[in-house]
């Protein structure tokens, strides 16, 4: 087990470097840099080409490629992002309130997804071509055709409406007023938490039917065990891993795909923060967003494989 945790460790290196190689070629091969989205993107039409040149000079773009490159990455081994070429302040401190804001409420989300996906997907299979069996389809086909941001829209409206109340619009740390912090974040991660509850749901529901009709399952019965027992303790161990492996890929998707729904809530997190970057063709801003989604993605990928030889004893990694 330690050698497979410790290769697994070392393969996220050779990725991570593939994920920088690769971003930082893409945003070279655009055209425009910060440059031209400061001057001639705000309308400046009498720049001269001189004043330019001095500007990237400043900003170091005029450098081959490979110089800036390893510049780039000799800061990425000293855990230094930089500074953000548009703003002029340290990548870390951009990213640091947006980055809790974001990851809150891909938790928050993802959670309220789990402990909606997985009672109703069980409860589905078990009363499988029932009322129950179609009433938690209908709720799922709704959840997969309603979009968050539309979702988010229509609760701000009806709150506004009936209640004569929105939720706060100025993002709260948790530490520094936890009430006034959920009674903002609640309403978007139930928007979005109730999109990937019907993707779980879903799952839940097709693994588990596939489990009830083994034949350990069908033996299990025979000897006269209690249904609940079954379903908690033979099949639900089997059944959750494929529903843990679409939970753990929306949960790292959560940490910047949420822009629209970060714009209707009034939310200043990651998603915004790559629309900002790359609307001001901000490189060293993108690369490091870019860089962090994919190491969350790995490290999400990497403890959910552990965690399968958690849940399912029969796996064992060597």
């Amino acid at each position: 087990m330690g050698y497979y945790i410790l290769k697994r460790l070392l393969a996220m290196i050779p990725t991570l470097i593939g994920v920088a190689v690769l971003i930082f070629l893409l945003l070279r091969v655009v055209p425009g840099d910060v440059v031209e989205a400061r001057y001639l993107g705000q309308g400046s039409q009498f720049v001269s080409q001189d004043l330019m040149n001095i500007e990237r000079t400043k900003l170091g773009l005029d450098k081959p490629l490979w110089q800036q490159f390893t510049t780039w990455m000799t800061g990425l081994v000293k855990l230094d992002f930089g500074v953000s070429m548009w703003t002029g302040s340290p990548i870390t401190e951009e990213i640091k309130l947006r980055f809790t804001l974001s990851l809150q409420l891909a938790l928050m989300a993802s959670t309220i997804a789990t402990l909606l996906a997985i009672p109703l997907g069980i409860l589905a299979a078990f009363k499988q071509d029932t009322w129950v069996d179609y009433a938690v389809r209908v709720f799922s086909i709704a959840g997969l055709a309603t979009p968050s941001f539309w979702l988010g829209s229509l609760m701000i409206l009806t709150m506004l409406i009936v209640f004569k109340w929105v939720p706060p619009m100025v993002f709260t740390p948790l530490w520094v007023d936890p009430w006034e912090n959920l009674a903002q974040l609640i309403w978007p991660a139930l928007a979005v938490g109730y999109r990937y509850c019907a993707v779980g749901t879903r799952m839940m529901r097709s693994t588990m039917l596939e489990v009830l009709r083994e034949d350990y399952i069908r033996t299990a019965r025979a000897k006269g065990l209690w249904m609940k027992l079954i379903l908690t303790r033979h099949a639900l161990r089997n059944a959750i891993l494929p529903v843990l492996t679409v939970i753990s890929t929306e949960f790292a998707f959560l940490l910047g795909g949420l822009v629209v729904t970060e714009q209707v809530f009034n939310l200043n997190g990651l998603g915004m923060l790559f629309v900002e970057g790359i609307s001001h063709r901000d490189y060293t801003m993108i690369q490091a967003l870019v860089l962090l989604v994919a190491t969350f993605f790995l490290t999400i990928n990497f403890v959910v494989d552990i965690a399968y030889g958690w849940i399912d004893p029969r796996i064992r990694y060597s």
